[in-house]
């Protein structure tokens, strides 16, 4: 319980402002050994605050901090009423990355995101960026790969310039477009560490290509990531979608938000996820910002680009 009011009790002090609570912790007078309370007039802010100090408490279990972030979410989830979500939250070990560190959900978004890929052959992550989508979908597919459950992982991502122009740059092919696969490559560098990555590619087991390489192939027995899906055409997505063979597992990222494609280019992303939706072994999970877990302000970034979309359109 200490980590959970954090030092000098400031976690307690922020939940008390948010929720209009008071809580006391053992020590105080009159509160007993090992227990918490927490005082109020308002029997739904009680509610609140139970439900949020039990979920800290199973974060500090699992052995990760209670930071800032972690705090604001689990607040913002409780002010929803989202009690159920909140006390059922368990994070699975995804897999072990190569320092030995677990990689675990960290949000509920993200915990239904990793179940969906369990359950489904084709999963497509959509959301703001900072949610996790690639990171995750990586670890799951290092742990496939692990397990002998695929024998290859396959990654990709459209070559579509964000704004720059990147063809000027010396170098071969390969030279040039490793500027645009480079979030994938540390992504595996986190989960194997470089030399492991290196024996994989060399074996293999492990392929990073554009897009435009996937044309004509069947990806059998592997787990395929399309990454920055938003910037593919609805061509594009097709001919991707098309490669799966058999014994194989296709994740789909992407951000609608943040497509590069000509104004008047309909993102593949946009119409797959809208007419497979409801085909059997395809799952759509929807990312929001509440599962941004990087810095605490990309979550209002991100939120505060809405507001200004919301209002042009």
């Amino acid at each position: 319980m200490a980590s959970v009011f954090g030092i000098c009790d400031r976690n307690a002090l922020a939940l008390e402002e948010a929720l209009g609570v008071r809580l006391a912790n053992e020590g105080e007078e009159g509160v007993e050994e090992d227990t918490v309370c927490i005082e109020g007039a308002d029997e739904e802010a009680l509610r609140r605050a139970e439900v949020v100090i039990k979920y800290l408490r199973q974060v500090v279990i699992r052995g990760e901090a209670v930071t800032e972030q972690v705090l604001l979410y689990a607040i913002g989830l409780a002010k929803d009423g989202a009690f159920e979500a909140l006390e059922s939250f368990g994070a699975d070990t995804v897999c072990i990355s190569n320092r030995g560190k677990p990689i675990k959900p960290k949000t509920i978004g993200q915990k239904q995101y990793v179940e969906a890929i369990r359950k489904n052959t084709v999963v497509f992550g959509v959301g703001p960026a900072g949610t996790g989508k690639t990171f995750l979908a990586v670890a799951m597919a290092v742990e496939a790969l692990r397990k002998k459950e695929v024998g290859r992982i396959v990654l990709t991502r459209p070559a579509v310039e964000a704004g720059e122009r990147l063809g000027f740059l010396p170098g071969d092919l390969q030279s040039k477009i490793d500027p645009y696969l480079r979030p994938l490559y540390d992504a595996l560098y986190e989960m194997l560490g470089p030399e492991n990555y290196q024996h994989y590619v060399e074996k293999n087991m492990i392929e990073i290509a554009p897009l435009a390489y996937m044309r004509g192939r069947t990806l059998d027995n592997s787990f395929i990531i399309l990454d920055e899906a938003q910037n593919t055409t609805n061509e594009q997505m097709k001919m991707f979608l098309t490669r799966l063979g058999t014994d194989s597992k296709a994740v789909v990222t992407g951000d609608p938000s943040q497509t590069d494609l000509p104004d008047n280019q309909k993102s593949g992303l946009t119409v797959a996820t809208r007419i497979l939706k409801d085909i059997d072994g395809i799952a759509v999970h929807t990312f929001t910002n509440r599962d941004v877990v990087r810095h605490r302000l990309v979550q209002q970034i991100i939120a505060a680009y809405q507001k200004q979309d919301n209002k042009k359109g």
